[in-house]
């Protein structure tokens, strides 16, 4: 999380400069720009070979078989708190979606028929429940975690 912070501040102020940039220089800042893309993309593949062709370090090794169940129940642990991750925002998503669409379809439909307030909230209410089912899907996941 850490290196996050650091990092969104330092790539905005490298995105806002790049943008400068080209606004104010044309071609050569894009070759530039290219440039360092082709350099980055090299550096990247040579980190990744590094990662692949690695042998295990000491830390790597588990003395006994404890250790390994920790480690996996660690993992299992961690899946479940990935899902529970996915579905709220997932739900949160479609939810967010279903209620624009729906919402905005309400007011229309109010605007020549205010009678129709009760019925177009219930479908906005209706929405509105995606989210809360991804809400209870992500409890009972924590909850085998």
């Amino acid at each position: 999380m850490l290196i996050w912070m650091i990092a969104l501040p330092v790539v905005i102020v490298i995105g806002t400069l790049v943008g400068w940039l080209m606004r104010r220089h044309g071609r050569p800042a894009l070759r530039a720009v290219l440039a360092a893309n082709g350099v980055l993309v090299l550096a990247g593949l040579v980190l990744f070979v590094m990662a692949v062709t690695a042998s295990p370090s000491s830390a790597a090794t588990l003395p006994d078989v404890a250790g390994a169940a920790a480690v996996a129940a660690t993992a299992a642990n961690g899946s479940a708190l990935i899902g529970a991750a996915i579905a709220v925002a997932g739900s949160s998503i479609g939810a967010a979606i279903a209620v624009a669409y729906t919402g905005s379809a309400a007011l229309a439909a109010m605007s020549e028929r205010p009678e129709l307030f009760g019925r177009a909230m219930v479908i906005v209410g209706l929405a509105e429940g995606i989210a809360i089912y991804g809400l209870i899907v992500s409890v009972i996941l924590i909850g085998k975690a």
